[in-house]
């Protein structure tokens, strides 16, 4: 579209926003308005434009590198030749597709056809974006473990590694989805739970997450919402999150992201720690046993911890204090010996035909089974008890594969599933450098491999003999196939059915509201205010009301009183419904509230005052100890209080690293207690308590968690405000006290604080 506009040279900048605004305004119809922060040149319209145009101009304040050959010389081509050209979506060739949202399939349920070029164009282009940071799961932690099966899965998969009682070597690399490597733990983020087994048959890589359910139903649309949820191209921000325009933009105009959207938006965004922290195979697998025969299952990883989160405000907190937080928690808890540990489980479904179950579609990615339909049966157990010795090395050369499966094991035509098939080899090719990412130390399998493979990047294996084919008589005919009797892999033979070829979903993929009300429905009371403050927060980071508009619609189609509740927060009408609100039962297991769990590896805050009772805290300190928690000290000063170490002084110790706080006794303000030198300081009474250790009692107040006090710490529960509130204790000894908060400690918070406005 060519905009003639007549550019002034005395004032250049005044003339790039003219012609921004010509442009913007011969598209759009309106001028973006002078507010800074839009992310394009023009504003969004409510409904997805359809109407073709070129490209828009830049923003005013762009600009781009001259245009200039290979060798440095001047083309004399505007500086926007370099972007993309035309009105419509191409190939990288130039030719003009009709679809990019469904995958080449051998009918609407068929797996996904090779012959797809563009859908190979396009997920290859994508998985060699980043070099050689990951494209997602950049920001990562790992720590080596331990695997003992129960032998429950027996019946149902001839996998060795299921075999009652066998161990089998683990590596687990958790991750953030968004941010790059130096990005902060605790953003609001899906998480990666990728496991490596080393099994003696091969290597299992279950691939899962901490939500069960993926954004999009086909990988065709892995690009699309990873760009979206990336920071936005022109500034690089922001940084790890979803609370912005392109995000939103997306979701709301491809509604099948509403359920993990929804996900994201609870408290299950923000793990209180890895350890803490459910994990989901997310796709249906297949199994298949001794006998041939097979069933549908879905993996789930339990902590033994139960499930617990962050408050929006701790994340906050510790974006800035400690943004290494979940990798610190993570290391320091296998260092102290409190192992995290999680039960693997499968809910299992008959392999029928028709591949669902209680009318829930098994192949797509975007819906789950309530455990109350079917339970999730425990089959093994999971201790990581090793932390890397070098971070690269380990933790960053880790190559997951879902195609890394072991006999047994099998993958169904979920063509998300079928993508990531292909994506995740490709990914290594370019991000470690080539082919034989396998003879890294940290992917090596352990068991004998005799793969025919040669040569390449990074070969590190020297390989005998002379004829790497088969059939050859030069090696003596090896290697040899295996049969049924030397346990070889089984590719399932399963019926594909006659079907013309199309880019299409099956019609049980069109519903993107039910289960999204079933998890809304499911929440107690405090998790769905968190929920509306989620989704208030993030779409208050929009720019644009009509992303807000269009995602408020989205929120009306899953619930009146959810809608509502943000709309006010947004200052905008909550629109009505456009679909019937589904007739859900809500699912208990959802909730993350209302259950009791060990309360191994917590941090206990343990506030001492040097003429307090110094002998009452040291039995407390043992008795933490005994109960397999980690004791913190805090005092005004570094070093010893009495004979006691401490471990954080008033100007180091923050709330947000503890999961309870005692108090010992009221410390006057520290000598370092000086507004001018650290702002928590405050207006410092020399008469009154420290105002740090006051700062602490109120955000662990506020963020719902145990308190206990006894000597002198009662007076700080009095001058704070928070004495007699439900979950601060009081008692005539540090001993009575501690047994009490360790009661509260099992529910994780103490959610009756805070009643909540929505039922």
């Amino acid at each position: 579209m060519e905009v003639p506009v007549q550019m002034d040279s005395s004032k250049p900048a005044k003339a790039v926003k003219d012609v921004v605004e010509a442009a913007a305004e011969k598209v759009a119809g309106v001028l973006t308005p002078d507010v800074p922060g839009a992310p394009g040149s023009a504003p969004p319209t409510v409904e997805e434009p359809t109407t073709p145009h070129d490209p828009l101009p830049p923003k005013a304040e762009q600009g781009a590198p001259e245009t200039r050959t290979p060798t440095g010389a001047k083309t004399g081509a505007p500086t926007t030749a370099n972007g993309q050209q035309g009105a419509f979506l191409t190939t990288s060739q130039g030719a003009r597709l009709r679809d990019t949202d469904h995958s080449l399939k051998a009918g609407p349920r068929g797996p996904i056809l090779l012959q797809d070029h563009h859908f190979r164009e396009k997920i290859t282009h994508f998985d060699h974006e980043r070099i050689p940071e990951r494209v997602v799961h950049a920001r990562g932690a790992g720590a080596h473990g331990l695997f003992t099966a129960y032998g429950t899965a027996e019946k149902v998969t001839k996998a060795g590694f299921l075999k009652k009682g066998r161990e089998t070597e683990v590596f687990v690399r958790f991750s953030t989805v968004l941010g790059s490597r130096g990005s902060a733990d605790t953003v609001r983020d899906t998480r990666g739970f990728a496991t490596k087994f080393y099994t003696d048959e091969g290597t299992f890589d279950l691939v899962a997450n901490n939500m069960p359910v993926f954004f999009i139903q086909d990988a065709i649309k892995f690009p699309d919402i990873i760009h979206a949820a990336k920071p936005h191209p022109d500034r690089e921000i922001p940084q790890a999150q979803s609370a912005h325009d392109t995000f939103w933009d997306f979701v709301s105009l491809h509604t099948e992201a509403q359920h993990h959207t929804m996900w994201n938006m609870s408290d299950r965004g923000i793990p209180r720690s890895y350890r803490t922290m459910e994990g989901f195979g997310v796709h249906t697998f297949r199994l298949v046993n001794a006998a041939g025969e097979t069933v549908l299952v879905k993996f789930h990883w339990k902590p033994k911890l139960g499930v617990h989160s962050l408050t929006w405000e701790e994340a906050q907190l510790l974006g800035g204090i400690d943004p290494d937080f979940h990798r610190r928690d993570l290391y320091d808890a296998i260092e102290a010996g409190a192992y995290p540990e999680w039960e693997l489980g499968i809910q299992v479904f008959p392999d029928t035909p028709e591949e669902t179950f209680a009318g829930i579609d098994l192949l797509d990615p975007t819906k789950i089974v309530p455990e109350e339909l079917a339970p999730v049966q425990p089959i093994g157990r999971l201790t990581l008890n090793r932390t890397p010795t070098n971070f690269f090395a380990e933790t960053e050369q880790v190559a997951f594969h879902l195609g890394h499966l072991p006999p047994g094991i099998d993958v169904t035509n979920d063509p998300l599933l079928q993508g990531r098939l292909f994506s995740y080899v490709d990914t290594q090719l370019t991000r470690l450098g080539g082919p034989n990412f396998s003879q890294i130390p940290i992917n090596r399998p352990h068991a004998p491999v005799n793969d025919m493979l040669r040569d390449g990047f990074h070969q590190h294996a020297v390989h005998a003999g002379v004829a790497p084919y088969r059939p050859n008589s030069l090696d003596g005919g090896n290697p040899f196939p295996a049969g049924d009797d030397e346990n070889a892999f089984v590719d399932v033979p399963v019926t594909v059915a006659e079907a013309p070829k199309v880019r299409a979903n099956p019609v049980s993929f069109d519903d993107h509201y039910s289960q999204v009300r079933l998890f809304w429905l499911s929440m107690s009371p405090v998790e769905k205010e968190h929920i509306i403050r989620a989704y208030t927060f993030e779409l208050g980071k929009c720019y644009h009301q009509a992303i807000k508009e269009r995602q408020l619609q989205s929120l009306a189609n899953i619930d009146p009183v959810l809608c509502a509740e943000i709309a006010t927060g947004l200052g905008l009408p909550a629109p009505q419904p456009t679909v019937p609100l589904a007739d859900v039962p809500p699912s208990p297991a959802l909730s993350q509230v209302g259950r009791e769990w060990p309360s191994d590896g917590r941090m206990v805050g343990i506030v001492v005052d040097p003429d307090a009772d110094l002998d009452g805290v040291g039995q407390v300190r043992r008795a933490v100890f005994a109960a397999g928690m980690v004791p913190l000290l805090i005092a005004p000063h570094g070093g010893l209080v009495g004979d006691l170490p401490v471990q954080r002084t008033f100007a180091t110790g923050r709330s947000v690293e503890f999961d309870v706080l005692l108090l010992a006794g009221a410390s006057a303000p520290a000598p370092d207690a000086i507004p001018a030198r650290e702002a928590t300081a405050g207006a410092a009474d020399s008469a009154a308590v420290d105002p740090r250790v006051l700062l602490m009692v109120e955000e662990c107040w506020r963020h719902a968690k145990a308190i206990g006090a006894w000597g002198g710490g009662v007076t700080v529960l009095e001058r704070a405000g928070v004495a007699g509130t439900p979950g601060v204790v009081t008692g005539d000894s540090g001993a009575e006290v501690f047994t009490a908060v360790q009661r509260l400690l099992a529910a994780h918070r103490v959610w009756e604080r805070f009643p909540a406005s929505v039922a």
